[in-house]
């Protein structure tokens, strides 16, 4: 029987069980000296220049990252409808109101015009979403912002290592949000990371993670309990190491996957920018569910359908906005193996199963 291949697969070595054993041997589990230490070496390896603040998960990081920046009751965040449900979520936990704008058919990220369309005068900031691992557009977003004395942020859950014209992802805005989730490019088990662009959002963050305070009992704001514990961060440190061979593993698997893949829309990767393809995403333009189903079943290729429902259809946060380069994504896309697990064999049944079914039409 032919092996499944499944559309992601998390890589947990010897290396990360002994850093976990290391960790449970100290007597140090909670959140410490492996914190510390996965916060600078995260800044450092990602180029980031700015100070990194470790969470308990990527949602969280988002949600504490927007408090850090004062959004509140009362304001509006412009965001993608097309994403996960937790970039909307964050806002709303703020007491805010996300306000979906559309995105761009190329890279499936915000469309500036649609953002500016968005714009009220309850607007406090626009967090777009470098999603699948390519980078939003950025210049243009920031000169919005700038026009209107907005604040930008970034939600990078998908786009570790992930540059525009030579400035990482996460180095834009006044806050930039890494997942750690196990199916991400690299993970701590279970977190977040969020880069800070001013010492007084780093400080907010800090805050807002631990109850509140930075020294004990002494409480300054209403906080969280988000802390991320030495156990992962131990996880976290290590996997550092291999991510940018990982990287580079997912970018040739995705370059062999365009160079072949024959009746599907394969994803551009636009001038400027590099992908570091968390997802690889291609347009299937006549049932996608049906054909996702074949591949599995014909086939033993698994694929993703992200996102099927956009966050502006969700009940929490039904609008009659009208965003149609959205609901024909979310009709249309489906992401292909591209996980740095994939042998040469493995990629060539991806593209045999997907030629031959878009050939036959299914």
């Amino acid at each position: 029987m032919t092996d499944f291949i499944p559309p992601a697969k998390p890589i947990i070595g010897d290396e990360e069980r002994e850093a976990v054993d290391r960790v449970l041997r100290s007597g140090m589990i909670a959140q410490g000296p492996e914190v510390k230490a996965f916060e600078e070496e995260f800044s450092e390896h990602f180029k980031l220049g700015r100070a990194c603040v470790a969470v308990n998960s990527g949602t969280s990081g988002l949600h504490l990252g927007l408090l850090a920046c004062g959004i509140a009751a009362g304001d509006e965040v412009i965001v993608p409808s097309f994403t996960f449900a937790a970039t909307a979520n964050s806002v709303a936990l703020t007491g805010a109101t996300p306000v979906f704008a559309d995105i761009a058919a190329d890279d499936f990220t915000l469309d500036p015009a649609s953002v500016e369309a968005s714009i009220t005068e309850r607007t406090k900031a626009i967090m777009p979403v470098h999603l699948y691992g390519h980078p939003a557009k950025m210049a243009e977003l920031q000169a919005i912002a700038d026009k209107h004395g907005l604040m930008l942020f970034e939600d990078a859950a998908q786009a570790h290592g992930a540059s525009l014209n030579g400035t990482p992802v996460g180095a834009f805005g006044e806050f930039g949000m890494f997942s750690l989730y196990p199916t991400k490019n690299m993970t701590s088990g279970e977190g977040g990371m969020v880069s800070a662009a001013t010492e007084v959002v780093e400080r907010n963050l800090r805050l807002y993670r631990n109850q509140g305070m930075l020294q004990q009992y002494h409480n300054e704001v209403v906080g969280l309990n988000n802390r991320m514990t030495d156990i992962h961060a131990a996880i976290g440190r290590v996997q550092l190491t291999k991510v940018g061979a990982w990287t580079t593993q997912r970018q040739e698997n995705a370059a062999f996957l365009s160079a072949n893949l024959e009746g599907v829309v394969t994803p551009p990767t636009l001038p400027g920018a590099v992908h570091v393809f968390h997802q690889y995403t291609v347009r299937v333009a006549d049932d996608r569910d049906g054909f996702s189903a074949a591949l599995k079943e014909q086939y033993q290729v698994g694929s993703g359908m992200f996102y099927p429902v956009p966050n502006h259809r969700l009940k929490p946060f039904q609008s009659p906005v009208e965003l149609p380069e959205t609901e024909r994504a979310a009709k249309e896309c489906l992401s292909l193996p591209v996980h740095p697990s994939l042998s040469r064999a493995d990629l060539e049944r991806v593209v045999a199963a997907v030629n031959a079914l878009a050939k036959a039409g299914a």
